[in-house]
């Protein structure tokens, strides 16, 4: 069984003859502790000059702001990596190299700087020299502290591709023995744990900030084997709201790392499962970052209304977060979009997404087009789709449990305004709702006026047995009348077909409804039974048509 410590760097693949004793010694069950920092076993001499003084607090896991943002201070100073530029003329007698750009020791193009650390490779270096140096780093160049520390190029090489680059291309002269890194001093704790790491395996620190910065510097220095010690750690930990979404929130560069997959994967999923009540929660869910809702969306198990729900609030989320009409259209169309479920929204709230100004309009001509194309299509053509977006992360076409279940709707003008309706359901569903359960439809609108199906698992009209019902309502309460000729219909076998089962006519009054207690005339058992006929490949497929009286 391979063991989680294994690195995915293996410098046996492209190592010269001097470096085969690297690949030896890094195997997992290797604890080469006694000879950190120890001059009888090492064959160089590491230089770590401290820059300024800490401007990182620990975080306190009981606030969530305080965790984030530390976290983003983090991510902050990661990106202030690229901003910092390196005049080459000031240090002619020194080599520079970056983990992103290994092989150019000579030259160092400045177009895009590198995010990695910087190393700089000398025979001797005073302070006032080390002083002056240049560094991508760091935007202080005051060194405050400087620690020496004996160091095995071998045991540094097998663990990390960027010191085996380090060595096997700066240190091609053997009088050449002095390696100089500059740090600030909130990254010292966490390096000096990764170089112990590197020699025994093992880290000193248990709490989830420390492990986080050890794993910033792992990803910094490249040392995978310690990139998974670290998230396998933390994953080992109680999970918090606050801890997922710091997991969620860390620098793209340590999220991007296979070894970080699995902690991600479990904090996504974390928060998924604690937040799938988007209504119970949403006023916690609104104060998330944007990696914390595109985690809440992506599930498929979410509670919610409908999907017209969801789109509301990721819209309400987005105008909460991003009051520039730019970025936030940019954040909807390229982030959010692709976890609202439009083949599932109602044909109502998809005219207003196309007149939506928070979408640009051509990407939201596109969604609702796909939607439309999706709702009309044949069942196994969607049933295809279902299975072939079962893989992707945001499953555009994959249905959730809704409290009011999606329906499929036809609306004529002429002669008459008329409207049919489509509800089907799961035979689990159904079988859910024994003794007394009810499934509501999306509303549809007929006449301007607001319309719901509702089936029921009820006692028939003598109480002897429960059956299968199924009723109109209206939504609109008040002194509303509205008088409607309707008729229910369900497919049965043999043949598959619609077939009349129950007809009327009804004036509404707001909030009134009306149907049938016993729509097929059976009792509960056979209706859900295996050899029912109004179950197709474990479907129930019903159709009601509403006409407005003349």
């Amino acid at each position: 069984m391979k063991d989680f410590n294994t690195d995915l760097f293996d410098p046996r693949a492209a190592i010269d003859s001097d470096y085969v004793l690297a690949a030896s010694t890094s195997s997992p069950d290797s604890d080469f502790g006694f000879a950190f920092d120890d001059s009888n076993f090492s064959d160089r001499l590491l230089r770590i000059e401290i820059v300024g003084g800490s401007d990182e607090t620990e975080p306190d896991f009981a606030g969530r702001s305080s965790v984030l943002d530390w976290a983003r201070r983090k991510r902050r100073k990661e990106e202030r990596k690229t901003e910092n530029f390196l005049d080459l003329g000031k240090c002619p007698q020194q080599q520079v190299l970056t983990c992103d750009d290994p092989d150019m020791v000579e030259v160092l193009s400045l177009e895009n700087p590198d995010e990695g650390p910087v190393a700089m490779i000398e025979e001797s270096l005073s302070g006032d020299e080390a002083a002056n140096g240049n560094d991508l780093n760091l935007d202080s160049s005051t060194v405050t502290r400087v620690k020496t520390l004996h160091i095995s190029s071998p045991i540094l090489a097998a663990k990390s591709p960027f010191f085996y680059k380090l060595f096997s291309n700066g240190m091609k002269e053997s009088d050449q023995r002095l390696v100089t890194l500059r740090i600030s001093a909130s990254e010292e704790a966490a390096l000096m744990e990764l170089l112990n790491f590197m020699y025994c395996n093992s880290l000193s620190v248990t709490k989830a900030p420390a492990l986080l910065d050890v794993l910033m510097a792992a990803d910094k220095y490249e040392v995978s084997s310690c990139m998974r010690y670290c998230s396998r750690e933390l994953r080992l930990l109680p999970m918090t709201p606050e801890s997922a979404l710091l997991y969620l929130d860390l620098p793209s560069s340590v999220l991007m790392a296979e070894a970080v997959q699995s902690l991600t994967d479990a904090a996504k999923q974390y928060l998924a499962g604690r937040y799938k009540d988007l209504i119970k929660y949403q006023e916690d869910i609104l104060q998330f970052p944007l990696s914390g809702i595109e985690a809440i969306l992506s599930s498929n198990d979410l509670l919610v209304a409908s999907e017209d729900a969801v789109f509301d609030f990721v819209l309400k989320w987005a105008r909460f977060h991003y009051p520039s009409l730019e970025e936030r259209q940019e954040v909807l169309g390229v982030r959010l979009a692709r976890f609202i479920r439009f083949p599932y929204m109602s044909c109502r709230k998809l005219k207003k997404v196309l007149t939506c100004i928070d979408f640009d309009h051509e990407a939201a001509s596109k969604l609702v087009l796909e939607a439309l194309f999706f709702k009309a299509d044949f069942p196994h053509r969607q049933r295809a789709l279902i299975t072939d977006d079962s893989t992707s992360t945001s499953h555009p076409f994959i249905e959730r449990t809704y409290k009011y279940r999606p329906v499929k709707i036809i609306e004529l003008e002429l002669p008459r305004q008329q409207c049919v309706i489509f509800l089907d359901l799961k035979r689990e569903e159904c079988i859910s709702l024994f003794p007394s359960g009810r499934i509501y439809s999306q509303a549809f609108h007929l006449g301007g006026q607001g319309f719901f199906l509702s089936a029921h698992c009820n006692m028939d009209q003598q109480s002897s047995f429960h059956c299968f019902g199924l009723f109109l309502g209206m939504q609109e309460k008040g002194s509303v009348t509205f008088a409607v000729d309707y008729e229910f219909s369900a497919r049965s076998k043999p043949s598959e077909e619609f077939l009349s089962k129950y007809k009327g006519n009804y004036t509404f009054t707001g909030g009134k409804a009306v149907g049938y207690r016993n729509l097929f005339g059976i009792p509960w058992t056979s209706f859900t039974a295996e050899d029912s006929i109004y179950f197709i490949n474990g479907v129930l497929h019903l159709r009601a048509e509403l006409t407005i009286k003349s």
